[in-house]
């Protein structure tokens, strides 16, 4: 039982590893501090969406899936969770770029509204 929910917790972590990538630019207006852990994580992310690679989250899950005597999946998080509810076919290589793309240009906008913002004030960033 203790893998079973291990496994999900898994899930729950990644889930949150998502959504930080994608929005995470936007919390650093207000906690600018939070940006050196934030653009590592859109570099890690939209990496393994140009390369096609693997987060080591999804094996984590499996190996403690197959633990807890369920089935695990071949495929990323996001193919697997996220793309099979939006789309029925496979996860495409264009797919898959425009998906990091979008990642790195939702960042792109929220960076440069912390240098607008931070700019227009003439303030010494403060750390928030």
């Amino acid at each position: 039982m203790i893998f079973h929910w291990l496994a999900g917790a898994i899930v729950v972590l990644h889930a949150a590893f998502v959504v930080f990538v994608v929005l995470g630019g936007f919390l650093a207006l207000r906690w600018r501090r939070l940006a050196w852990l934030h653009l590592p994580s859109v570099i890690w992310a939209v990496l393994l969406e140009y390369k096609g690679w693997i987060c080591p989250l999804t094996p984590l899950e499996n190996a403690l899936r197959a633990r807890a005597g369920m089935a695990g999946y071949s495929g990323g998080f996001i193919e697997h969770y996220i793309l099979r509810e939006l789309y029925p076919d496979q996860l495409t290589s264009g797919l898959r770029l425009g998906l990091g793309t979008l990642a790195l240009l939702v960042n792109i906008v929220a960076y440069a509204l912390i240098v607008r913002n931070r700019r227009a004030t003439g303030t010494v960033d403060s750390g928030r």
